[in-house]
C-alpha cells in the first residue's frame, strides 16, 4: 500500500524546520524575483522529485524519449552524479560511466540517436547545447533531476512521487527525504504517481488523487513498472535466452535507491529470490564481489541466475576480477514504465502539445 516505506525520524523533526526555513526562503526569493530565472526559447521538460531519490526519474525520462525521437531531435541534460569529469561533458557513443555517470550512460546506450549532456549548472548546459554546432539545432531539452534547480524556468515540470512512499506522507529531510515542502508540488504542470501496483483498485485511486490534493491546472497520472527480456551482462560470454520460471533461484543485485517493487514484481514469478542491496549510485568494491560471489555459490536449485538493473549494469560491465562463472550467470533486466488507467496516449498529448505549440 502507498507509505509502506515512510519512515520519520521524529527527534530530527527541529532540524527539518531549521531546513524548511531554509528552503522556503530560496524559494520565495525565486518566487520575487530576487533570484533570477532564465527561459530559453526551446522547449524545456523538467523531470524531478521531491524527494531523495528512489522515484523513477531515469525511466521515466527514456519514456520522454521513445515518445519524442521519433520527430524531434531531443537533447537529455543530467548533472551526471558521480562521473569523474568536471563542468559541461557532451557524451559520445564511446564515452564512459566515468566520464557521464550511470544514468546518462544508461540513456546514451539505450537511445543513442539522443543527445545527451552533463553539467551540474543547468542554465550553462542548455546555453552550451544551444551554442556547439553539433547540437544546436535540438528542438526539445530533458532536464533529469532538476526540480530544485530553479535557475532555468522549465516550460513544463513533470513531479514523480513514489507509490509507497508519498511526498504527502513525508516530511523535509534530516526526518523524512523530502528536499522541499509538500507545497512545492504547485510548480508541476504534471503529478505522476510511480512504482504503482498493477491490480490498484478505482478506491485506491481514488484515495491517492485526495491525498494530491493539486490544483485545477495540474494533470494526475499513475505509472507502473513493465519488465523487458532478461539479456547477458557480458556479450562474450555464451548461452541460451534466459526465462525467469518458478523454480529459478535469483540473486537480485541492485544498487538504486528503492529496489523494493523491483523485488515486489520478481516475487510474482519465482519466490527464490535473495536480494543484495547496496546505497543508490554504489561503486561496486573488492569486498562487495566477493560478497556476490559467495551469495551466488550458496544458492539452491537446478536454475541460477544473477539479476542486476541496466543502472547497476554500467558499473558492473567496469569490474575486472567477476569469476567465470559470476560473468556467465549474470543478467540484466530491463526497464520501462507503462502508464495505468489508459491514460498514456492523454499524457502523450500534453507533451506533444507543449513540444509543438508551446502550451500545456
Amino acid at each position: 500500500m502507498e507509505g509502506d516505506l515512510i519512515h520519520i525520524n521524529d527527534w530530527l523533526r527541529p532540524l527539518s524546520w531549521l531546513y524548511g526555513m531554509g528552503v522556503r526562503l530560496r524559494n520565495a526569493c525565486f518566487d520575487a524575483g530576487v533570484l533570477k530565472q532564465v527561459s530559453f526559447e526551446r522547449p524545456v521538460i523538467c523531470v524531478g522529485n521531491l524527494t531523495v531519490g528512489g522515484t523513477g526519474k531515469t525511466p521515466h525520462t527514456e519514456l520522454l524519449l521513445r515518445w519524442l525521437l521519433p520527430t524531434h531531435r531531443v537533447a537529455v541534460l543530467s548533472r551526471g552524479y558521480k562521473r569523474k569529469t568536471r563542468g559541461f561533458f557532451l557524451a559520445q557513443p564511446d564515452s564512459t560511466m566515468h566520464e557521464i555517470g550511470d544514468e546518462p550512460w544508461q540513456m546514451k546506450k539505450n537511445f543513442p540517436n539522443a543527445i545527451v549532456a552533463v553539467d551540474s549548472n543547468r542554465r550553462r548546459g542548455i546555453r552550451k547545447l544551444l551554442d556547439d554546432e553539433r547540437t544546436r539545432d535540438v528542438d526539445v531539452i530533458l532536464l533529469d533531476d532538476a526540480y530544485q534547480h530553479r535557475y532555468v524556468k522549465a516550460g513544463l515540470n513533470i513531479l514523480l512521487t513514489d507509490y509507497h512512499r508519498l511526498m504527502t506522507d513525508d516530511v523535509l529531510l534530516p526526518a523524512g527525504r523530502l528536499r522541499e515542502p509538500v507545497t512545492a508540488k504547485e510548480r508541476a504542470q504534471i503529478v505522476i504517481v510511480t512504482k504503482c501496483p498493477t491490480n490498484m483498485k478505482p478506491m485506491d485511486f481514488r484515495v491517492i488523487q485526495e491525498a494530491m490534493n493539486l490544483k485545477p491546472y495540474q494533470h494526475l497520472f499513475f505509472s507502473t513498472f513493465h519488465y523487458g527480456h532478461l539479456r547477458r551482462l557480458f556479450a562474450d560470454t555464451p548461452g541460451q535466452v534466459e526465462v525467469l520460471t518458478p523454480d529459478t533461484h535469483v540473486l537480485l543485485i541492485t544498487g538504486i535507491a528503492s529496489p523494493q517493487q523491483m523485488l515486489i514484481d520478481l516475487n510474482r514469478t519465482t519466490r527464490h529470490i535473495t536480494p543484495i542491496s547496496f546505497a543508490d549510485h554504489h561503486e561496486f568494491t573488492e569486498h562487495d564481489i566477493q560478497r556476490i560471489e559467495e551469495a551466488f555459490t550458496e544458492l539452491q536449485g537446478n536454475k541460477r541466475l544473477i539479476i542486476t538493473t541496466e543502472k547497476d549494469a554500467a558499473r558492473l560491465l567496469l569490474i575486472r576480477d567477476l569469476s567465470p562463472i559470476v560473468r556467465r550467470h549474470i543478467f540484466v533486466l530491463p526497464i520501462q514504465v507503462r502508464i495505468l488507467r489508459d491514460q498514456s496516449d492523454e499524457l502523450q498529448k500534453i507533451i506533444m502539445n507543449y513540444t509543438t505549440k508551446g502550451c500545456v
